[in-house]
C-alpha cells in the first residue's frame, strides 16, 4: 500500500537518492556536467529547503517525492525501483486532492513523463526552448484543471 505523507528530516538522505535514481533513469538527455552541476544544487540548495509530500511504501520507506509551489508542481520523482508501481500516480492525485487547477514544466525530452501528465489529465499549454536555468533543455508547460470548469 502506498502512503503519502509530509517529509521529515530524516528523509533528505533518501530524497536525494531518489532523485539521483530517477534522473539516471529518465533525463538520457542531460549532459554529464549538467547532471553534475544538478546534483550539487538538488543536494546543497533544493532539498535542504523544501517541503516535499513523500510517496512511502508499506514499510515507510520513501519511494518518490513531490514538490508544490503555489499550485505547480516543482518536482516530481520517483526511485527507479518504484517506477511503474503507482507511487507517481498517488503523488499527482495528492495534489489534486490538493488543488483543483495545477501546472507543470516537462523536459520535452522526457517522453515518458510527458505521457504520464497526460494519463493524468495535464494538456500542453506552451513551450519553451530552454530550462528555467537557461540550459538547452526545452520545456513542455502543462496544465491540468477540474473537467467542469
Amino acid at each position: 500500500m502506498i502512503s503519502i505523507r509530509a517529509s521529515r528530516a530524516t528523509d533528505y538522505p533518501r530524497s536525494f537518492d531518489i532523485w539521483h535514481s530517477a534522473v539516471r533513469a529518465t533525463h538520457h538527455f542531460l549532459s554529464e556536467a549538467d547532471f553534475q552541476a544538478l546534483s550539487i544544487i538538488v543536494r546543497d540548495r533544493y532539498l535542504p529547503a523544501a517541503r516535499l509530500w513523500i510517496a512511502a511504501d508499506d514499510q515507510d520507506n520513501a519511494m518518490g517525492f513531490m514538490g508544490i509551489t503555489e499550485r505547480n508542481i516543482d518536482t516530481l520523482f520517483v526511485h527507479a525501483e518504484g517506477r511503474g508501481k503507482g507511487f507517481g500516480k498517488a503523488l499527482v492525485q495528492h495534489a489534486i486532492a490538493l488543488f483543483t487547477d495545477l501546472t507543470i514544466d516537462v523536459n520535452e525530452q522526457n517522453a515518458e513523463a510527458f505521457g504520464f501528465y497526460l494519463h493524468m489529465g495535464f494538456v500542453q499549454v506552451g513551450r519553451s526552448d530552454i530550462d528555467s536555468e537557461g540550459r538547452p533543455y526545452p520545456l513542455l508547460h502543462l496544465r491540468r484543471q477540474l473537467a467542469d470548469r
